[in-house]
């Protein structure tokens, strides 16, 4: 059984594919309202977005897993551990403290090790 996959169209390639039609090119006003909204699609996605205070947060605590690992670097350990462990993070839940780690492994900060269906995390 094949499967397919479509890409959707964005805004910017609806407004494009409009720019190529015969009867919008005869029309100037269409022609400078689409490409003016082109642009602030362009604008709108540039980037330069600040984090946010949720984000500043978990950086902050990943600072302090990564201080903790750091102050030992031959130890494995379970999240329960980490926040048995590490006074700052024993607010947090499991879950909380697992998606942390696991944003650490996308950026190569902190390696998984899975022994016997319990995952034990260490520095990278």
């Amino acid at each position: 059984m094949a499967t397919s996959t479509t890409k959707k169209l964005t805004k910017r390639d609806r407004f494009e594919a409009l720019l190529k039609m015969s009867e919008v090119q005869a029309n100037p006003d269409m022609v400078t309202f689409i490409e003016h909204e082109i642009e602030l699609l362009a604008k709108k996605n540039a980037g330069d977005k600040k984090p946010t205070a949720k984000q500043m947060e978990n950086d902050a605590v990943k600072q302090v897993i990564l201080d903790e690992m750091t102050a030992n670097p031959d130890k494995l350990y379970t999240v329960t551990e980490l926040i048995k462990g590490v006074p700052e993070l024993a607010e947090y839940s499991n879950q909380r403290v697992s998606a942390l780690l696991r944003q650490m492994i996308e950026a190569n900060a902190v390696v998984k090790t899975v022994d016997k269906r319990k995952s034990y995390f260490s520095l990278a």
